[in-house]
């Protein structure tokens, strides 16, 4: 999942909720106002709506756990193929991090 296709799918997603809440508040006005066949179809069409955007949630949250587990492989394979590389990038991190710490405390 790339990233334009996720936040694609969480427009989706946010939209389809949105989508939900709002017949969940006709539902609320409809059964205030006059119950019977408009109430039950609404609520029908809320329960299918809800239904389908949990669906859409699982799915994403598959996903997202599955590209989390694929990256967590890919690091860890690549931090086990390449040790030197990892803990030199790794220092030189911490030296940049430290010098600009260091700058920050000596300003003051």
């Amino acid at each position: 999942m790339t990233y334009s296709s996720s936040v694609v799918t969480k427009q989706k997603l946010l939209k389809d909720f949105n989508a939900v809440v709002h017949e969940a508040d006709q539902l609320l006005k409809y059964v205030a106002d006059e119950g019977g066949d408009k109430a039950r179809a609404l609520r029908v069409k809320v329960e299918r709506n809800l239904n389908a955007a949990k669906d859409r949630l699982r799915n994403l949250e598959d996903a997202v756990v599955e590209k989390s587990k694929a990256t967590t492989r890919a690091t860890d394979e690549y931090v086990h193929e390449h040790p030197w590389q990892t803990a030199g990038v790794a220092a030189g991190l911490s030296l940049v991090c430290g010098a600009v710490i260091g700058l920050f405390l000596y300003r003051r």
